[in-house]
């Protein structure tokens, strides 16, 4: 076999490659699709209790740390501020329009120490469960850069429901 041949072959196969990723990530964003993102404000009047620079990891199937949702404005890691305000929190994605998760919808904030795409030491993690919709329990994934995953946990933990907490 010639150069040039290997050269072609490896080419279509690395084009087959792409192309059957693109294929994959569009059918998971169609199936995802139906979730709607919590795009939106806080509620007027709302006080902060506690802001967060951290790095948003992912969303996943609630208890399935392994499986990324594609809900849209989640289906990326990047660079979030955090804010925790007493009507909810507020998610800040780079380049993404604000996310508010309002109590309501709020079910659970834990330590956690794996997500898709990262594994950290123990409990450097934090997991917020959440609603997507009223029969859909989803986790978020946040790696706080300047504070614990213990001290993020800690200022949510308030905001869950009685019994939650």
């Amino acid at each position: 076999m010639t150069r040039e041949a290997l050269l072609t072959i490896m080419i279509g196969l690395a084009l087959l490659c792409l192309g059957l990723l693109a294929w994959s990530w569009w059918r998971r964003a169609r199936r995802d699709a139906a979730y709607p993102a919590p795009f939106g404000e806080l509620p007027e009047g709302a006080r902060t209790t506690a802001t967060f620079t951290t790095l948003y990891v992912a969303t996943t199937r609630h208890g399935e740390p392994l499986e990324r949702l594609a809900i849209r404005g989640l289906g990326f890691r990047s660079r979030a501020d955090v804010t925790v305000t007493d009507k909810g929190i507020a998610l800040d994605l780079a380049g993404k329009p604000r996310m508010t998760i309002t109590p309501d919808r709020l079910v659970d904030a834990a330590q956690a120490t794996v997500a898709i795409d990262r594994v950290v030491e123990r409990d450097g993690l934090t997991r917020i469960t959440w609603r997507v919709s009223p029969d859909t329990l989803v986790d978020s994934y946040i790696r706080p850069q300047e504070a614990s995953a213990r001290q993020l946990a800690d200022a949510i933990r308030p905001l869950l429901p009685t019994g939650n907490a």
